[in-house]
């Protein structure tokens, strides 16, 4: 038998067709339709009514105005103790005494002392009150009746009348009189309405002190954007940290505990304080408190950076106006001044602004560079802009890897010496090859006479975790990747970290992501300045810029992901960092690729003209003349040195070893001899080129193995 269901209908409804009528009808196989109770309808309407916004607008409402009169109650009763008693000297001797100044603390106590004795000579005073004031009331009422009395015979004898005499004493108790009634009539209605008038001056103590719970507070309140920090704000903000020793520290100091803090001042887009932590409280403890600090600042976590200055006990802190990161910085200088040039051994880069808002600039002399951080985050910007400015001094010499071969570099097109763009195994062989060849470079200027002044080289790879995690091996079954003794490209790039400083042969690198298998512990350390961008752990933070500027307060894996793209942190002694501090962090300017393009428009300006090669040259044969031609390039004449340096680029094996007097027997046998040109020996493009044609044309084409 299958199921029946009950359906309810209206009496007013017709009642089906041939069937007496009734309120209920059978319905087979129906599903269910029971009538909702009425307390779950209620239920809802009150679950309903406790999360509807308004209702939860009106309780906060309530529990706001009753903690201003609760918590107004206990602030009007401290400062009634404090009035009345020493306690408010007590705490600042507390005070004083956890901050370590003593002269203060001994100040504070001496006027603990006096406030004590003048309060024991008050109280002395009145015991004797009582008889004084008995005397005092005594006194003056038998003068104040002496003087009604004498009016009153004064208008006696005026009128006449000797019931006069009385008249002005009359009149004075008539008035006493009426004060007594007017008292007893507001009386009754002053003790009713008196505890409301309390309760009302306590609620606006409480309101004005905004002392009601965090949650409870208006929105605008609650929220407090671009609230001026104040030295209250800095010790409430530390004393809710959830750093016990601190609470208990900051609470016997009570108001006191901005002792802790040294002057605000304004940095830059924001304020800066160094706060002395009592004692127990490690610095490391708020440290890692970063982000609850910032809350309680009413500012996101990167909007507060906290750094280790010299003193003991201390920590800085640099607190951002709200949004204030979240603005560019303007354009670099290398855009806006068309007539900046650059200075390799005296000068600095113009790279951006510290936190402060003040420019930051790097200098990039003698020292080896590492510019590290998550993909997309303005690396290749920050690294590009580096070598840019250094463009604008025409005796420095480039040799470029872009193992990402997106046409970031397109722009040194003529520029630089060697421009390899790819990221495939082959490009990561050439690229090897390429700082293999400055590493013969090295080693010859290595062995010049002591006091040769050399041109700087600078040796850059982009994306080089692309070369350390290549697999290739050559004939030889060495790796061209990797981090073993028979790597290539490490040991390539450990060489010129070891000697190359020494004679201005320069290691700069960028690279993802670093980690020991594709940033190796040694290629790391040797670099003098390490900057990174946002990173996404603490381990990853110390490989990029070590364990004691991590252990200082640097902190790129905080950085915000795309939010802060382009801000990194920089550990190195050729930028100006605070004292105390061991890192900087620095916003860079943004220099787009048509930017880019016309920078190093103005730099080749500047030179003779560079002929850039893309591949390095793996072939055994070779034609000397033909590769001196193709060095030399557009340029009229060249001068020998950096004829010599070109070839040894364009294939260390060949020419790596070369002297002045091996490429003058080339030319001389050419025909195409070098000469000296304002002081200095140089190699003609044309004189080179007649001996290729007259060579071609007697069919006496040369090959030197």
């Amino acid at each position: 038998m299958s199921e029946n269901v009950v359906h309810l209908h209206k009496a007013t409804d017709p009642p089906p067709s041939g069937t007496a009528p009734t309120v209920l009808t059978v319905v087979p196989d129906a599903p269910p339709a029971r009538p909702v109770p009425l307390w779950v309808r209620s239920g809802r309407a009150v679950k309903t009514a406790v999360t509807h916004e308004r209702t939860r607008s009106t309780g906060r409402a309530m529990a706001r105005h009753a903690s201003y009169t609760f918590n107004g109650g206990r602030i009007v009763a401290r400062r009634t103790w404090d009035g009345r008693t020493g306690a408010r000297y007590e705490r600042m001797i507390r005070a004083a005494e956890a901050a370590g100044n003593l002269e203060a603390a001994e100040e504070w106590e001496e006027r603990l002392q006096r406030f004590r004795a003048a309060r024991h000579h008050r109280r002395m005073d009145l015991l004797h009150s009582p008889v004084e004031a008995a005397k005092g009331v005594a006194v003056g009422a038998g003068m104040s009746i002496g003087v009604l009395v004498a009016l009153g015979v004064v208008m006696a004898i005026n009128t006449g009348r000797v019931g006069d005499v009385i008249t002005p004493l009359s009149a004075t108790i008539d008035f006493i009189a009426l004060l007594i009634r007017i008292v007893q009539i507001v009386w009754g209605p002053a003790l009713t309405i008196g505890p409301f008038l309390a309760l009302l001056a306590l609620w606006s103590v409480g309101r004005k002190q905004q002392a009601a719970p965090n949650w409870a507070l208006p929105a605008n309140v609650r929220n407090g954007e671009g609230e001026p920090i104040t030295p209250s704000i800095v010790v409430k903000a530390l004393r809710d940290l959830g750093v016990p020793a601190l609470r208990n520290a900051i609470k016997e100091m009570g108001d006191a505990g901005a002792s802790m803090l040294g002057p605000i001042t304004i940095a830059g887009c924001g304020v800066e304080v160094d706060v002395t932590l009592p004692s127990g409280v490690s610095t490391n403890e708020v440290q890692n408190k970063r982000r609850k600090l910032a809350e309680n600042l009413t500012r996101h976590e990167h909007e507060v950076f906290i750094t280790i200055p010299q003193a003991a006990r201390t920590v800085r802190l640099w607190i951002a106006d709200s949004g204030a990161l979240d603005e560019p910085i303007g354009p670099s200088p290398l855009v806006t001044d068309e007539t900046m040039t650059a200075n390799y051994a005296k000068g600095k880069a113009p790279w951006g602004q510290d936190l402060r808002g003040d420019a930051a600039a790097l200098s990039l002399y003698q020292r080896h560079l590492l510019i590290t951080g998550l993909s997309n985050q303005g690396k290749t910007v920050a690294l590009r802009s580096l070598a840019l400015w250094l463009s604008l001094d025409k005796s420095v010499q480039f040799l470029m890897g872009d193992l990402k071969g997106v046409g970031d570099w397109a722009m040194f097109d003529g520029l630089a010496t060697t421009l390899i763009q790819g990221p495939t195994d082959e490009h990561v062989i050439q690229v090897t090859e390429m700082v293999e060849g400055a590493v013969d470079e090295m080693n010859r200027r290595i062995q010049a006479p002591p006091g040769t002044v050399f041109p700087p080289l600078i040796v850059l790879v982009d994306e080089a975790q692309v070369a350390f995690m290549c697999p290739a091996k050559d004939e030889e079954k060495r790796p061209y990747g990797g981090s073993k003794a028979n790597s290539r490209y490490f040991m390539a790039v450990r060489k010129i970290h070891n000697q190359g400083r020494a004679v201005n042969v320069l290691m700069w690198q960028g690279t993802q992501d670093p980690t020991n298998e594709n940033l190796p512990k040694l290629v790391r350390e040797g670099a003098h300045t390490r900057a990174s961008l946002a990173l996404g752990t603490e381990s990853q933070a110390r490989m990029a810029l070590g364990d004691k500027a991590v252990d200082g307060g640097a902190a790129p894996n905080l950085l915000r992901p795309g939010l802060d793209r382009g801000t990194l942190v920089v550990a190195s002694d050729g930028i100006t960092i605070p004292a105390g501090q061991s890192s900087i962090t620095v916003r860079t300017h943004y220099i787009d690729d048509d930017a880019a393009k016309a920078i190093t428009d103005r730099a080749k300006a500047l030179r003779d003209g560079v002929t850039t090669l893309h591949a390095t040259d793996q072939g055994e044969h070779h034609d000397p003349l033909i590769d001196i031609f193709d060095v030399i390039g557009t340029t009229s004449r060249v001068r020998t040195k950096d004829v010599l340096a070109r070839l040894a680029t364009l294939n260390a094996a060949a020419y790596g070893g070369w002297s002045f007097i091996d490429l003058k027997r080339v030319l001389d046998d050419a025909g195409a001899e070098p000469y000296k040109s304002d002081g200095v020996m140089v190699v003609s493009r044309d004189r080179v080129a007649r001996a290729l044609a007259d060579r071609d044309g007697d069919g006496s084409a040369s090959a030197d193995g």
